[in-house]
């Protein structure tokens, strides 16, 4: 689903964060699916955002989950995964404010740890997610 923004200040942090968190998004994912019993496989898609999904597999289980889902649990507060037949188009989300230092500077250690656990939970809640 795609993002909507109360201001303006929110889509330029959202700016600032999107490329590392990507980053970080698909970097703990390979770390994470690799120690885990998961088949990960990724697939380009062009709507409702261009982008790719994950599909995890598990004996008769799949799951799917855009990449872009993922980033967006870790850059906003309180956004959830949802499967594409229960999602909206488009929801208002706020920045969270913890990834940033108090000059807008990434948090470097709050990103990669928001990241972590984010990954982990899809995980620890396969095929539930």
């Amino acid at each position: 689903m795609k993002p909507t923004f109360q201001n303006a200040a929110d889509w330029d942090k959202a700016e600032i964060l999107m490329q590392p968190t990507f980053i970080r998004v698909m970097d703990n994912l390979r770390k994470q699916l690799e120690k885990s019993s998961l088949v990960a496989t990724y697939e380009e898609i062009q709507e409702p955002l261009p982008g790719y999904q994950l599909i995890l597999t598990q004996e008769n289980n799949s799951v799917t989950i855009s990449i872009w889902d993922i980033c967006f649990k870790v850059c906003f507060t309180d956004y959830e995964l949802l499967s594409n037949e229960s999602s909206p188009d488009s929801i208002m989300v706020e920045i969270d404010e913890n990834l940033f230092h108090e000059k807008g500077v990434i948090n470097w250690d709050s990103l990669e740890e928001k990241t972590q656990k984010t990954i982990q939970n899809i995980i620890d809640n396969f095929p539930n997610i």
